[in-house]
């Protein structure tokens, strides 16, 4: 059984990695690939890790809260190199990455 207090992050992880992944579609048909590298890597990154976390927390696994500590600091990089790129779908993941690595830190403590 899930617990109440995993709920959030898991909802959080989950929306982080679809966005993380339409991000990292996008950018692959971004006219210059070049400029978009990182983006594409920390979103693959990012989205690898979310899920890592979910089936962590739905597992209830003694190293769930280590997990998700890694997941923010993640969430963290990979929202703070969207950031950088004026694209829509790279703004959406930015915040939907911030919120994760927030939800992430609130499960980590």
């Amino acid at each position: 059984m899930i617990t109440h207090s995993y709920e959030q992050c898991i909802q959080a992880c989950l929306e982080c990695m679809e966005a993380c992944n339409t991000c990292y579609d996008s950018c692959l048909k971004e006219k210059d690939m070049d400029m978009m590298v990182d983006c594409i890597r920390m979103d693959r990154e990012c989205a690898d890790i979310c899920s890592f976390a979910v089936k962590s927390m739905q597992s209830n696994s003694p190293f769930a809260k280590q997990i998700c500590q890694l997941c923010a600091e993640i969430c963290e990089a990979c929202g703070n190199e969207c950031k950088k790129h004026d694209h829509d779908h790279c703004q959406k993941c930015a915040d939907a990455c911030f919120r994760c690595a927030e939800e992430c830190r609130k499960m980590a403590a």
